[in-house]
């Protein structure tokens, strides 16, 4: 287990609903005790952004690694939203378009680049409870964490949310390129060497299939409750003491 705070990880193939449940449960959680939400797949996806605006082959492991020494990636919450600057620049929608998740799966294979990101996603875990969603959290990035939920859901139910989520975005893309794409970044995902997508041995798998965010939010906020009662009793606690010291 992690120490002080509650880490919880949420890992699965993209369009299964991992930020939607991250950004609900970390805002459920976070009413009583200060809780952070981490997309870490934002951080692949920019640099992914900075290899494809150099130039660079995003799949060439010696291009990719000779780009790293330029790039300085942060966070920020602004409005309400989490921000993702590179290099002072606020990416965030720069870095939702199919070409850069592709890219983002391909430096996402080579190894310097998930050092490179490793000791900034743990650095933010050991400060704060988080909840962290992307494809090796709770086998990788937080191997101790106290709550690990792998999100699956049918690769045509995927297709079609993150088809919608790009048409709304003004993509001209048909349901059936998003899908080939998806499949695409499936077999990535699942086949790199480095750090593959896969369930951890003690993970809890969720079939998101059917799209109810409120229910899947309950379902796990119930979960993490009942595993960190007692982090959620101290942490409450704290919190109530330095509230009651302003």
């Amino acid at each position: 287990m992690s120490g002080k705070y509650i880490q919880i990880a949420i890992d699965g193939p993209g369009g299964a609903g991992k930020s939607s449940l991250a950004k609900g449960l970390a805002a459920e959680l976070g009413k009583t005790i200060p809780f952070v939400y981490v997309d870490t797949g934002a951080l692949y996806r920019a640099v992914g952004l900075y290899v494809l605006r150099r130039g660079r082959d995003t799949s060439s492991h010696e291009a990719v690694s000779s780009c790293l020494d330029d790039i300085n990636i942060t966070m920020e919450h602004k409005d309400g939203r989490q921000a993702v600057i590179l290099n002072g620049e606020d990416v965030s929608g720069l870095i939702r378009t199919p070409e850069v998740s592709m890219a983002a799966s391909d430096v996402s294979a080579v190894p310097q680049v998930r050092q490179f990101l490793l000791s900034c996603q743990r650095g933010i875990a050991n400060t704060v409870s988080v909840v962290m969603d992307g494809r090796d959290i709770g086998t990788v990035i937080l191997p101790d964490a106290d709550v690990k939920i792998f999100l699956t859901a049918g690769v045509a139910e995927r297709a079609k949310r993150r088809w919608l989520e790009l048409r709304e975005k003004g993509s001209a893309k048909t349901l059936e390129e998003v899908r080939a794409e998806l499949e695409l970044r499936d077999k990535n995902d699942s086949s790199r060497a480095a750090a593959p997508l896969k369930p951890a041995p003690d993970s809890i798998l969720y079939d998101n299939t059917v799209h109810d965010l409120k229910a899947c939010i309950e379902w796990a906020s119930g979960v993490v409750r009942e595993k960190c009662r007692d982090k959620i009793a101290a942490l409450e606690a704290e919190a109530s003491l330095t509230e009651g010291k302003r």
